[in-house]
């Protein structure tokens, strides 16, 4: 069931950051934006911290994801270091989608990891 809330969370937040972009035209932009970057980068920071407290059998199974990538990036976040624009870029443009899918494909092969338990 843990799985499950978590893949929740990562899929709202996901969405929430496609939303926020949606608008917009250019990388410029983002960055020219303070309220919706401030709203992006909280989004990027609860999927980082979330995809961090994956169950590690879970983890195993997703050997794509770009641990790495999210690690620093959460990293850059919580401790609110500066600059960080290429590394939020790369989160909404790539972490992001890739992390998605990746978990998409999982929960189509292995559904039992995203059931809700009683």
């Amino acid at each position: 069931m843990l799985s499950r809330m978590q893949y929740d969370i990562l899929q709202t937040s996901g969405k929430a950051v496609g939303a926020l972009l949606a608008e917009l035209q250019s990388e410029g932009e983002l960055f020219a934006s303070a309220n919706t970057l401030q709203f992006v980068e909280l989004h990027l920071l609860v999927i980082a911290q979330t995809l961090d407290h994956l169950p590690e059998p879970l983890r195993r199974r997703l050997v794509q994801i770009d641990w790495h990538g999210w690690h620093c990036l959460q990293q850059l976040l919580e401790q609110d270091t500066q600059p960080r624009r290429e590394e939020v870029w790369y989160g909404v443009r790539a972490l992001v989608p890739a992390t998605l899918e990746l978990l998409a494909q999982l929960r189509r092969r292995e559904p039992v990891w995203f059931e809700i338990g009683y």
